[in-house]
């Protein structure tokens, strides 16, 4: 059998293409692949090389449009025993092909090829090329006019011009011979001979069947003869007298062969029009008679020594060709059908050689029907075939076959993978992200396991025998890599084996496109660093940093959120020569130890330089691994996957190689997972983001100093910390701002910013240290009441919660913009840096308040002659003139207008839970201000109160007076309108009213608390504040306005000056420089004598007051002593009724007198109706009917009546 058969074979002339002297193989092809452009030569352009010598035979000679057909054996052919049988199977032609600088003596070369000439007896003209002469050869004219041509050099068109004529004359030389020989076979009588009838005896019958078989052999041959020649006609009507007489004598092997010939010759006349079903038909007719009476030419005594049952098989083959060149669906059965005869006719071939060519030809006919899985199947037979023969060109020839099917059986190296994608269709941008369909089902496809580990077996075995170390070991990996369940622990050492040994060959570094183990996928980034994270840009505005997100795509921060999201794709952003890590997880499913010898980080980009590391890994084990490296120059990087030298081969092991197994894992599609089966936890399929490197940037690093540890406070302690910064980067630090985030961030009470901004630029090496003041906040109720109780079983009362603490944040980055760029390049500026600085505070749980509360106290004032002496200012109001300040003073301010101790304490009670002592401090800031006066004239100062210790387990009380507090105006300013007092406002007005004069009562609660300090120490160096401040103001919520606010009125009694004087000018002539001790001055009034008096009433308010006025007096029984039968005291003057108008925020004094029969104790009250009050007087009495009458009293003064000597 031949390869390649088809029913044109019969009309193409073969010529042998030979090389002919010194010549290299690539040369040789080079040269013959321009011979192969006139595989056509028309009959047209023969015709100036044609001369007719005689009578042409071919009668009916298509000189304008017929041709010749060439086939061009390169290398020659060997001789067929059947060439008599078919004329198309001699080699008719001899071309030698020579180059002339390599082959100089064109003598050697023309004898060289006459011997060659020799082994084709059949051959009809010869022609030996030689290329490329020198001079010396042009002008040697000894081989002029024999068979060799000379091609001067010129260029390549020149030489294929040349080389068109050369084969124009050898077709026309060929022609002429041909004609010769049909000459002469029809006027003389050949005998023509097949291997079919060698083998029969030569007995007279077989003798006298031979002669009169003859003329019809003959025929067909001058059929044959007609047809080379490019005359279907004359071929057509010789082969229809050899079907007559081969019919007639029961030749049925020539008859089938005339059949054939007759079929070619059809289908060359017709061939270059258009299809027509008739012609197809006939075909399909005529070859099913040639298969038909090929079968009969069977001799079942000769079937062991040779057998017409190869053309049998060519004929079906050829008519299956035909068929698949028509290329309709519907003949796609009959084909198969042919083809499956011809499988089983293979059965029955004696030659091994006959059955490797039908299987190839039933290979490629199944492959062009689309039939690839049967197409591989007889391509493996044929790789056995060769596997049979025990040598390496025959397993090279395995090797290849089988690298063949490896694309239908979905083992095929990685390389052809790549190239068929890149074939099929140019990915673009939008399918990156998409995986192909290779990727997953073509690559892995669990149904056919079985068969598959046994083609790369088959291709693991031929490349050992073919000596390919390469192949050997890249058949070994893909066996090891995906099939790794079915293979036994022995069978996986074996598969170990193959590859050391494939490896041994090899020279070191030999790269493999096929990876082996481990399996390796993108496990995660690590968390950057709270010092490393980076921010854009933006030169537009003055906080260049805000709306700027951070460089890692995986970290969640409090600081992006509510920001615009423009890139759904994530992107990491790299700094030049600052290390980077990524990583990945390793698995090893198989049973023995996987010793990596170097792994690291695949980058395409160029622009990365990564770092080896070597890792063992254990049978079925996993392990996750940091690989690291520095971004070399700016600009986007691409690392896909990882360079692993292990077996002794470097291989690339690609991420989405892994990502596309596990998801054909999930699919049902892989046969296992290997990282669940090493008892790797399942993640969440990471993708490798959009990397691009930017310029070296600044980069601080922070630490606090005295180490970075929690920093464990007390409840409203406060504290100093220090924080390092040293630039470690080489680019300048010139730009800074700090901020906060976080929770309690009260907490931090300044930052030394401008220390920082005076260290700017920080030059890289540079450092600065910079103050942060921070207070602890106040433990919530729930972690008090828990902390409590640790305490009281020994704890130490930690609070242990995380998130609480507030984080110091630094934006700080490089120069902003390039000095260095040209004008009008605009490039992006780099990008900053943020600096998260967490300060890890710790607070423990100190002083805790057990309860607040309000407490009044009021002590009765004496009567006396002394009264403080009142300075009247030019706005109007009244202050007590300057003087010396009694000690007294220093802890509650005296209303001097009340005449009595009157106070009012906030007591807050305080527990001391821990193992510590505290010591507390009130101080109260007391400030004395008026809205006219200028900011120099305000006095203020600080009060501080005796300290209060408070033991561990203990509780003390601290009592803080209220009476510096008081307002000296009762003003209306902070009280409801006279409106919503008389009810004439409306339902609007009245709640926004409301909601003013809550404002001010807050407003004014507010003020006060801030006025009041709780300060604590415990130890050296631990101090503190108390948080009171919702302890005041809810002791503070509904007495605020006692509190505040002046009475409208006070009184004050005294005795009265004259009397005073008068006594002093008694005692003392001269009084003015000793002081006052007299009775009367004391406060003290001897009975049996009339003793002047006055009660002093101040107006409060800024308007006038109208009162009517009465003053009574008591004794110790509290009953009254001027009215009634019981009487014990006299009075001269008007002691009740007294009606009198008070100017505002002034007094009035009104005079009598008292005579007092009986010493002792008495006490004296003053009290007065206002008539006609206004809304603020309504407002501070808290009376909502304007027809009320107002009350007024005074409080107490005690009398003391001392008895006559």
């Amino acid at each position: 059998m031949e390869p390649d058969v088809s029913i044109e074979t019969s009309s193409k002339i073969r010529a042998a293409v030979l090389p002919i002297g010194k010549i290299t193989t690539p040369l040789f092809r080079d040269y013959a692949s321009m011979l192969n452009q006139h595989q056509t030569v028309s009959l047209s352009s023969v015709s100036s090389f044609y001369t007719e010598h005689q009578k042409s035979p071919f009668a009916h000679q298509p000189w304008d449009s017929g041709s010749l057909r060439f086939k061009f054996m390169l290398g020659g052919s060997p001789l067929s025993p059947w060439e008599d049988f078919q004329s198309n199977r001699k080699i008719l032609a001899v071309i030698g092909i020579c180059h002339c600088p390599s082959s100089p003596d064109l003598g050697s070369v023309a004898q060289q090829f006459s011997n060659a000439c020799k082994g084709y007896s059949s051959s009809l003209v010869q022609r030996c090329f030689a290329f490329c002469p020198g001079d010396s050869q042009l002008e040697d004219e000894s081989h002029k006019g024999g068979n060799l041509v000379l091609f001067p050099p010129a260029d390549r068109q020149t030489q294929e011009l040349h080389l068109q004529t050369m084969m124009q004359d050898i077709a026309a030389s060929l022609l002429m011979e041909f004609e010769k020989w049909v000459l002469q076979a029809e006027s003389g009588g050949t005998i023509l001979k097949t291997p079919l009838d060698s083998q029969a005896s030569l007995s007279s019958e077989e003798v006298i069947k031979a002669k009169k078989r003859r003329l019809g052999r003959a025929q067909k041959t001058i059929g044959d003869y007609c047809l080379l020649a490019g005359s279907p006609v004359d071929a057509n009507a010789h082969y229809s007298s050899a079907l007559e007489l081969a019919r007639l004598t029961g030749d049925f092997f020539w008859y089938a062969g005339a059949m054939e010939g007759s079929v070619c010759a059809l289908l060359v006349d017709r061939m270059g029009g258009q299809k027509d079903p008739i012609v197809e038909e006939e075909v399909k007719y005529r070859y099913n008679s040639v298969i038909l009476h090929y079968r009969k030419s069977f001799i079942q005594d000769d079937a062991q020594r040779v057998s017409p049952l190869s053309f049998e098989l060519e004929a079906t083959l050829k008519l299956a060709r035909f068929l698949c060149s028509l290329l309709r669906r519907e003949l796609s059965k009959e084909v198969v059908e042919l083809l499956t005869a011809a499988a089983d006719g293979a059965k029955s071939l004696i030659d091994a050689s006959d059955r490797l060519i039908l299987y190839v030809e039933i290979a490629r006919l199944f492959g062009a029907l689309g039939y690839h899985r049967k197409a591989v199947f007889f391509s493996r037979q044929v790789a056995q075939l060769y596997l049979q023969q025990d040598n390496k060109f025959a397993a090279i020839s395995a090797m290849h076959v089988l690298a063949m099917t490896t694309k239908a059986y979905r083992v095929q190296t990685r390389a052809s993978i790549e190239h068929n994608i890149s074939e099929d269709s140019e990915p673009t941008h939008a399918d990156e992200g998409k995986m192909h369909h290779h990727s997953i089902v073509s690559l892995f496809e669990s149904q056919w396991s079985t068969l598959q580990m046994v083609v790369l077996r088959e291709i693991l075995l031929s490349a050992v025998r073919a000596g390919d170390p390469l192949a050997a070991w890249s058949a070994a990996a893909r066996l090891l890599r995906s099939y790794y369940p079915l293979i036994t622990p022995a069978g996986q050492n074996d598969l170990v084996s193959a590859l050391a040994n494939s490896a041994e060959r090899l020279p070191s570094g030999t790269r493999s496109a096929d990876s082996a183990l481990p399996f390796i996928r993108l496990h995660s980034f690590p968390l950057h660093s709270s010092q490393m994270d980076i921010v854009k840009c933006n030169t537009a505005r003055e906080d260049w940093w805000a709306g700027a997100a951070p460089s890692g795509p995986f970290i969640y921060t409090p600081f992006s959120k509510g920001e615009s999201n423009l890139s759904s794709k994530q992107e990491l952003i790299w700094v030049v020569g600052e290390p980077v890590q990524v990583l990945v997880e390793l698995a090893n499913p198989c049973g023995f130890e996987l010793m990596i010898d170097s792994i690291y980080l695949s980058v395409h980009s160029g622009n990365f330089d990564a770092f080896p590391i070597t890792v063992n890994l254990l049978p079925n084990s996993s392990k996750v691994i940091t690989l690291s490296g520095i971004p070399t120059k700016e600009g986007p990087v691409s690392i896909p996957g990882c360079i692993v030298h292990c077996f002794g081969v470097i291989s690339e092991h690609f991420f989405k190689d892994v990502d596309n197994l596990l998801t054909g894992a999930a699919q049902g599609l892989v046969l296992s997972d290997p990282f669940r089966s090493c008892g790797s936890m399942k993640i969440k399929n990471v993708s490798f983001p959009a990397v691009s490197v930017v310029p070296p940037l600044p980069l601080l690093v922070s630490h606090i100093v005295g180490g970075d540890g929690a920093i464990i406070l007390y409840e409203g302690e406060i504290r100093d910390v220090w924080i390092h910064f040293a630039n470690a980067g080489t680019v300048p630090v010139e730009q800074a701002h700090i901020s906060l985030s976080g929770k309690n961030q009260d907490s931090v009470v300044s930052v030394a910013y401008e220390t920082l901004k005076s260290a700017l630029p920080l030059k890289p090496g540079g450092e600065v240290t910079i103050p942060v003041t921070l207070k602890a906040w106040q433990i919530g109720l729930m972690d008090c009441d828990t902390a409590a109780g640790r305490s009281l079983s020994g704890s130490t009362g930690k609070l242990v919660k995380d998130g609480c603490s507030p984080m110091l944040v630094l934006h700080y980055a490089g120069p902003l913009s390039n000095s260095g760029d040209l004008l009008g390049n605009e490039s992006a500026p780099p990008p900053g840096r943020r600096l998260v600085i967490p300060l890890n505070i710790c607070v423990l749980q100190g002083l805790s308040f057990v309860k607040a509360r309000l407490l009044s106290m009021e002590i009765p004032a004496h009567v006396g002659g002394t009264y403080p002496k009142l300075v009247q200012l030019e706005s109007g109001d009244v202050e007590e003139a300057d003087g010396l300040e009694k000690q007294t003073d220093r802890f509650m301010k005296i209303d001097p207008y009340r005449g009595s101790w009157g106070l009012r304490f906030l007591e807050l009670e305080l527990s001391n839970p821990t193992d510590t002592v505290f010591e507390t401090v009130v101080s109260v800031d007391v400030e004395n201000s008026n809205s006219n006066k200028s900011p120099s004239d305000f006095k203020c100062g600080e009060f501080s109160y005796p300290k209060t210790r408070i033991d561990r387990d203990y509780t003390a009380r601290v009592l803080i007076p209220l009476e510096h507090f008081k307002l000296p105006v009762l003003d209306g300013s902070f009280l409801v309108n006279g409106s919503q007092m008389n009810g004439t406002t409306s339902g609007r007005s009245s709640s926004f009213s409301e909601r003013n004069s809550m404002a001010e009562t807050n407003a004014s609660i507010k003020n006060l608390i801030s006025r009041i300090k709780v300060r604590w120490q415990s130890g050296r160096n631990s101090s503190g504040e108390l948080n009171i401040k919702d302890a005041i103001q809810a002791a503070l919520q509904t007495s605020v306005m006692d509190v505040l606010l002046p009475d409208p009125l006070t009184f004050g009694f005294r005795i009265a000056k004259n009397c005073v004087d008068h006594t002093r000018k008694l005692d003392s002539p001269d009084n003015s420089d000793v002081q006052d001790n007299s009775p009367l001055s004391r406060g003290s009034i001897i009975a049996h004598d009339m003793t002047p008096m006055e009660v002093l009433i101040r107006n409060n308010t800024k308007e006038m007051i109208r009162i009517s006025l009465s003053i009574s007096c008591r004794d110790v029984a509290g009953e009254t002593c001027i009215e009634g039968e019981k009487a014990t005291v006299l009075w001269e003057g008007v002691l009740s009724g007294i009606t009198t108008k008070v100017p505002p925020l002034q007094e009035i004094k009104h005079s009598f007198s008292l005579y007092f029969l009986i010493p002792g104790e008495y006490t004296m009250l003053a009290a007065a109706i206002i008539d006609d009050a206004n809304e603020v007087l309504r407002a501070r009495a808290r009376t909502n009917s304007s027809d009320e009458p107002i009350f007024c009293r005074g409080p107490p003064f005690h009398v003391r009546v001392n008895g006559t000597a």
